[in-house]
């Protein structure tokens, strides 16, 4: 755990499990790094990745959360990334065009050590290509993928995701509401 801080801290990226699929992540608030996923993922710019915190405070230090948005958190079985609108202290690069941002609050133990270790919040997006399809397990994962981070955690490499994804709703801060995936 003590190597994949001080990667993160240093401006780096890794391949992790998450709550639902493999994902590519990195300091959520570094601009390099985030950039450096764009590239590794071939990307476009202007389409907006999700971060995920590892606890209400962390949430509520970054978006006003609606009353709306606790109520799913907590009656979801599945995990649930939620977009919120106008987010504090996140580089541009990461947020939508219309500047929200989707965030999860992982449920996972090994996210959630990792994100309070670092104490920041990380980016998690597939660890796949644009376009192709996203890795259910370590195994999926291309080679060419593997090489281009500077890590590929341990844990869970032989685990198979019980979800393809998180459900991914928009709420905004009048409590409107919109599935943006099941």
């Amino acid at each position: 755990m003590e190597k994949i801080i001080e990667i993160l801290k240093s401006g780096g990226t890794i391949l992790y499990p998450t709550d639902t699929i493999w994902g590519i992540g990195c300091d959520a608030t570094n601009v390099e790094a985030v950039n450096k996923i764009f590239e590794i993922k071939k990307r476009e710019k202007n389409k907006s990745m999700i971060i995920l915190v590892e606890s209400e405070k962390r949430l509520q230090d970054l978006v006003d959360v609606p009353e709306m948005a606790w109520e799913i958190i907590d009656l979801s079985e599945k995990p649930v990334t939620i977009v919120y609108e106008n987010p504090r202290g996140l580089p541009k690069e990461l947020l939508a065009e219309d500047g929200s941002i989707g965030i999860r609050l992982v449920k996972n133990d090994f996210c959630k050590k990792l994100i309070s270790k670092l104490n920041r919040p990380i980016v998690s997006t597939s660890a796949n290509f644009s376009g192709d399809k996203s890795p259910m397990k370590f195994s999926d994962i291309s080679s060419e993928m593997v090489n281009l981070v500077d890590y590929a955690v341990e844990e869970d490499r032989e685990k198979v995701s019980k979800y393809s994804g998180s459900s991914v709703i928009k709420i905004w801060n009048d409590n409107r509401i919109k599935v943006l995936r099941e």
